[in-house]
């Protein structure tokens, strides 16, 4: 049976603990906890097969998408779910899809465990109150910064190597032994479902109707351009110029209602002598 070792389950708790201890900084691990694709990449180097692990990665980023955190506790936990969801792909060699579905419940866990680390920072809380009383500047930098780091690694580090070195291994073995089965069709109808509503969230949450026909001139082109087999890289650069070309469209025009106000004298002085005579 195919497992992870103990070094290699230590270093992806390790990894994930840093990103939701929030010990990496504030923008650049709120980034790395709302996207799989940097754990999917070390989880990756970590078992040695990097291009599987981007190709789960990226069907997992899928339906994490339009995940934002304004604060707070999030419904799901995309980095855990990586860290569990790949390497139970690549030990049984699941599809993308069915990966999707291993991913969503353990994201859904992940998020609850987030929500308890929030309760153990109430209790530190105390240790912030006695240091500004005492306006003491280093006992407030060991409150704020060191005492929530420690605590989150103390959470998330045995959970998350238990999860792996166990766990993993475990779900993998049952996902093999079902190969073959309705189950594992279902996971994946369920996985492109998800991935589908993902992309439809990110839709919803940046789209404005007056760029909905970017959307679909960029669908349609996919498609029609499919057989010279384009890469991103180019569809990028497309992308950028369609971009440059609409802007430049854009500048010096006038809204309707400037116009209006520019080309329309206005008569508001002359009502205040109508009734002069």
């Amino acid at each position: 049976m195919d497992t992870l070792s103990v070094t290699q389950s230590l270093l992806i708790a390790l990894w994930v603990a840093a990103i939701m201890s929030r010990w990496l900084g504030g923008g650049a691990t709120l980034t790395l906890r709302f996207s799989p694709l940097m754990t999917g990449l070390i989880v990756g180097l970590v078992m040695g097969n990097v291009p599987q692990a981007m190709i789960v990665t990226a069907a997992l980023q899928m339906i994490y998408m339009g995940v934002f955190s304004p604060g707070g506790s999030m419904p799901a936990e995309p980095s855990i779910a990586a860290a569990i969801a790949v390497p139970v792909a690549l030990l049984g060699n699941l599809q993308p899809e069915a990966a999707i579905a291993v991913a969503v419940p353990v994201g859904l866990l992940g998020s609850y465990l987030y929500q308890f680390r929030f309760f153990i920072n109430t209790f530190l809380g105390k240790y912030t109150d006695k240091a500004v009383e005492d306006l003491n500047a280093k006992a407030m930098s060991r409150s704020i910064i060191l005492y929530p780091t420690l605590a989150s690694f103390i959470l998330f580090v045995p959970l998350v190597f238990i999860a792996l070195y166990l766990g993993a291994p475990l779900i993998a073995d049952v996902i093999n032994a079902l190969e073959g089965t309705v189950v594992i069709h279902i996971l994946e109808v369920v996985g492109g479902g998800l991935a589908a509503i993902g992309i439809a969230t990110t839709v919803y949450v940046i789209g404005r109707k007056d760029y909905m026909v970017f959307f679909f001139l960029a669908y349609f082109m996919s498609v029609v351009l499919s057989s010279l087999e384009i890469t991103m890289v180019t569809y990028a650069i497309f992308g950028i110029l369609i971009a440059l070309i609409f802007v430049q469209s854009q500048k010096g025009k006038l809204t309707p209602a400037t116009e209006t106000s520019k080309s329309s004298p206005s008569f508001d002085d002359d009502d205040d002598y109508d009734d002069g005579f």
